[in-house]
């Protein structure tokens, strides 16, 4: 499952973001989105599981709990139109 991961402190990193999902289970990819010209953070970014479950068990527990000082919006990704 791709997870959305919004309101992100700039000081969040990948590697923050991946410790954060591996709590409930196998993670394969996190990513934080970065400006392509200044390379800082956009403030978002994507987790993608391979378990469902367990990314619905990581949803459920990280929305609205605060990763390094703010409250995270997750939830799961939708197709890009």
């Amino acid at each position: 499952m791709n997870i959305y991961v919004g309101n992100v402190a700039w000081a969040v990193t990948d590697e923050d973001l991946r410790q954060a999902f591996e709590e409930f289970g196998q993670v394969d990819s996190a990513t934080i989105i970065k400006d392509k010209f200044s390379g800082r953070s956009k403030g978002f970014g994507f987790v993608e599981m391979p378990d469902n479950d367990e990314a619905q068990k990581a949803i459920d527990a990280l929305n609205g709990n605060k990763l390094k000082g703010r409250e995270v919006k997750v939830n799961e990704a939708r197709p890009r139109k």
